[in-house]
């Protein structure tokens, strides 16, 4: 299963038996990933998945991203990072003080858009 998981998240690590914290950030965060999907879930929820992680570890997790949309998984992604929003998401519920204000599809995403909503100023 350890194989399997470094080998379809392209997980960089000298050898299969060095901790987690001796990864870079962003094969932390490609581990992390690859542990939360091996139960198989329908629905995973990211919380923040790309924050500390170099530009090339951000697309390979995005890219897992969608692999896991394809496959009919349902993915809840929550990030401050509201390109990275734009740029993955069918809809995104904006919040503010706690609560969903409004929740917006794909052509209505942009960032101007979502900031409005989150202060209030929509």
């Amino acid at each position: 299963a350890l194989h399997k998981a470094v080998d379809r998240f392209g997980i960089r690590t000298g050898a299969l038996d060095i901790p987690a914290s001796a990864l870079s950030g962003g094969n932390q965060q490609k581990l992390a990933l690859a542990k939360v999907l091996h139960p198989d879930p329908q629905v995973v929820v990211l919380d923040e998945p790309t924050r500390g992680v170099d530009v090339g570890a951000k697309l390979d997790i995005y890219k897992h991203i969608q692999r896991l949309a394809r496959e009919g998984k349902a993915v809840i992604v929550i990030s401050s990072e509201l390109m990275e929003l734009i740029g993955l998401c069918h809809r995104v519920a904006v919040m503010r003080a706690g609560r969903i204000v409004t929740t917006l599809s794909a052509d209505q995403l942009t960032e101007e858009v979502m900031i409005a909503h989150a202060t209030g100023t929509h």
